[in-house]
C-alpha cells in the first residue's frame, strides 16, 4: 500500500464496490437488503468507506438505536466488511475506531455489536447482558453480543435494543 488509509463518508458511486465487499467477505449471507435499507434512512445512519490510493477497500455502518425502557442513546456498529485482499492490515480496526469516535461526538452512551469477541474486544467491547438484541440469539452466539461504553456505565439502562426496520429481520441475528 503506497498511500495511507483515508476514511470518509460513503458516496453513491461507491455502492457497487462496497456491496461487492460483503458478497466476497460473507458469501453465505445476502446483506444487500440490509445495506439498501440502511442507506435509505435519511438520518441516524453513518456509512463509512476506508480507501487507499483513492479506491474503496472497506466499509462500515453505524445505526442510531434506542433501548426500550431507557432514554439512553446508543448505536449498533455493523455491518463491517473489508475486501479480502485488504484484510489483516488494520483497515477494519481503523473503521471501528472511526465509528466509536463518531458515536462519542454524537453523545451516544454505548455502541453495541454482534461479532467476534476476539476481534471487537481490542476496541473495548465486552459481553452485553443488560441490553438484549431484537431477536433471541442462539446459545453458541450469545457471547458475540457485546457493547462498548462511551461514558459512565449506566446499570439502569436495561431493555431491548430498538432499531430501524432494515435491522428487523431475524435472519440477521441467527448466525
Amino acid at each position: 500500500m503506497s498511500g495511507g488509509i483515508d476514511i470518509r463518508d460513503e458516496l453513491p458511486g461507491d455502492r457497487p464496490t462496497v456491496d461487492g465487499f460483503y458478497r466476497e467477505a460473507f458469501p453465505e449471507e445476502d446483506l444487500s437488503p440490509l445495506l439498501a435499507g440502511l442507506r435509505a434512512i435519511p438520518d441516524g445512519v453513518v456509512s463509512l468507506v476506508a480507501e487507499t490510493d483513492g479506491a474503496p477497500v472497506a466499509h462500515m455502518m453505524l445505526t442510531e438505536s434506542g433501548i426500550s425502557e431507557s432514554r439512553r442513546r446508543c448505536a449498533l456498529l455493523g455491518p463491517l466488511a473489508v475486501a479480502p485482499a485488504w484484510q489483516k492490515r488494520g483497515i477494519g480496526g481503523a473503521l471501528v475506531e472511526a465509528g466509536l469516535k463518531i458515536a462519542k461526538e454524537r453523545h451516544y452512551d454505548r455502541v453495541l455489536v454482534f461479532g467476534d469477541p476476539a476481534y471487537y474486544g481490542r476496541f473495548g467491547f465486552t459481553a452485553e447482558d443488560m441490553v438484549l438484541p431484537p431477536y433471541p440469539l442462539q446459545a453458541e452466539w450469545r457471547h458475540a453480543w457485546q457493547s462498548a461504553s462511551l461514558g459512565a456505565i449506566d446499570r439502569e439502562a436495561r431493555g431491548t435494543l430498538t432499531l430501524p426496520t432494515p435491522w428487523l429481520r431475524e435472519a440477521l441475528w441467527s448466525h
